[in-house]
Parts: C-alpha cells; structure tokens; sequence
C-alpha cells in the first residue's frame, strides 16, 4: 500500500545513489593506522604489581603505577583478574574493590589525622540527620 501510495516519488523504495546523499562529502573511511614496528618502544619497568588480564597474554608496554593494588581491595581485584573479562563476576568485584578502597583511604585519613576524624564524624551524623530527618 506504501510503495503505491509514493510510486510518484522519484527514487522510493530504494537508496539514493552516493555522489546524491547529502553526507557523501563528509563521510570517509580513516586511513588504516598500521605501524611496522621496526623496533618496538621499549616495555615499561614494573617497579609495583600490575594485573593483567587472563584474555592477555603479555602486559602492555605501558601501564599505570600510582595506586598499586593494597590491602582488602587489592585482594578483591586479584581475585577479579582471575576471571574473565567476559564474566560478569569479574566487572562486579572491580566495581566492589573500587568502595571497599573508598572506606579504606577514609579510615587511612582518619589514622593519620585524628582531626579529620572528628570532621568526618561529624559529617557523617550530618549526613545522617539529613537522610533520616522525615
């Protein structure tokens, strides 16, 4: 019923050639960014423990090393990095070292200034009364 209803349209019921579309200039396939390494950079030193997932064989050239996995976090993303990155276990223990590392840099603060503890304490009532004032 469409294709009579438009039958008068010239070009309905299929694309318009290329050089008629009105994005053709602007659409264009990137050149192929394709390196032959004659020699590679050289690999990054591990001077801290760095996961690596179990889908990579080698660790890659560079990687980050300002927080290096410590304490109940570090265990939890040890054990995700056992798994797959297909699995969905593995995203959720990411996901939970990343607020058990949260509540771990806050008790850090507080062992290093008692000061701070008193503020967070007192934020942490705040925060409370505001939630629980109904």
């Amino acid at each position: 019923m469409a294709a009579q209803r438009y039958a008068h349209i010239p070009g309905w019921g299929s694309d318009l050639p290329r050089e008629n579309r009105p994005a053709v200039p602007m659409e264009r396939t990137p050149p192929r960014l394709d390196v032959p390494w004659s020699d590679p950079p050289p690999q990054q030193p591990m001077t801290v423990e760095v996961l690596k997932s179990v889908e990579r064989p080698v660790h890659s050239r560079t990687f980050g090393t300002r927080l290096p996995p410590k304490g109940l976090s570090g265990a939890i993303r040890r054990a995700a990095f056992r798994r797959s990155e297909n699995d969905v276990g593995h995203w959720l223990m990411l996901v939970a070292a990343d607020r058990v590392n949260v509540v771990e840099g806050l008790c850090e603060d507080v062992r290093r200034s008692p000061g701070k503890a008193a503020l967070a304490g007192m934020g942490v009532a705040l925060l409370a009364w505001w939630w629980l004032r109904d």
